[in-house]
């Protein structure tokens, strides 16, 4: 009984004398975070709305992979009886923007361009989810409008400004509709032919997800554009994650990066620009 007190007091001496050295020594100290390598063979991840069943999984797979996104908004319906721009779905769209990723309009209707018609206007066909189409004719102005809700939107949800840059729902344009966004601020956005569209949209019996991924492998080189969807109501087998974080995974095993579109050369320069203010973003008066 006499030499426990000794024992202990020997112990705790020891103790603290491998902690000192496991603190001091320079084979176990934290070192500090190495920067991160230049992205040098980039490729541009591009997501337009959709149903948002698979935006959660598509948010954690780029933060997986630390992969910088673009969004393009539009105001379409939801798996869960919602809309994509709702209340519900403000916190996550907050949320990516605080992730650093870059946004911009798809248009408030999903208005997808039909025709110019001959008194300027422009006929569209308007659709998304599982909504019935309708076709609708819109002015120039009115197309502004068009580009601008989502605008006033995204900053109502994240208190951020919008890029002043937009997708055409369908990707289908005329030189006509792009002088008229180009005139209200908007500068359109497309996507690598053919590598940068990834097929989420196409039918999973006739395009399955494993064809996708290496055909998408296959093609995509270092600066492209690519495009898919958060959500297709059409398609049976969802294309996120299952395509998803794989071909992250295999452009990155070879040497790609993901960067938004703030960094492409194209469009660098125009997203440098600041972006209209709320108040330019107001809806026009109509007479």
């Amino acid at each position: 009984m006499n030499d426990v007190h000794p024992r202990r007091r020997w112990l705790s001496r020891l103790g603290a004398s491998l902690l000192s050295v496991a603190v001091l020594s320079p084979t176990v100290q934290a070192q500090p975070a190495a920067a991160a390598a230049p992205c040098d063979k980039p490729v541009y991840l591009t997501f337009d709305t959709g149903h948002m069943g698979v935006a959660p999984l598509i948010a954690d797979t780029l933060r997986r992979f630390d992969a910088k996104a673009t969004f393009f908004l539009a105001q379409e319906p939801t798996k869960d009886g919602g809309q994509t721009l709702d209340d519900k779905w403000a916190p996550w769209w907050k949320a990516l923007a605080e992730q650093g990723h870059d946004f911009g309009s798809h248009t408030w209707y999903h208005d997808a361009w039909v025709a110019d018609l001959p008194d300027g206007r422009f006929r569209f066909r308007r659709a998304a989810g599982e909504q019935p189409p309708q076709i609708v004719e819109m002015s120039a102005a009115d197309y502004c409008e068009e580009l601008k809700q989502p605008a006033r939107r995204f900053a109502d949800m994240t208190g951020r400004p919008m890029s002043m840059i937009f997708r055409a729902p369908a990707g289908r344009t005329s030189p006509a509709l792009l002088a008229a966004a180009r005139a209200c601020g908007f500068r359109h956005v497309g996507w690598a032919q053919p590598a940068g569209f990834l097929g989420d949209e196409l039918p999973s019996d006739r395009f399955p997800n494993q064809a996708l991924l290496e055909q998408a492998l296959r093609r995509i080189k270092p600066g492209d554009i690519l495009m898919a969807h958060l959500g297709i109501w059409s398609r049976q087998d969802p294309w996120a994650p299952a395509v998803l974080q794989p071909l992250l995974q295999g452009l990155k095993d070879r040497g790609m990066c993901f960067a938004p579109l703030r960094e492409h050369p194209d469009y660098a320069q125009w997203m440098r620009k600041p972006a209209e203010s709320l108040a330019m973003m107001r809806p026009r008066k109509l007479n």
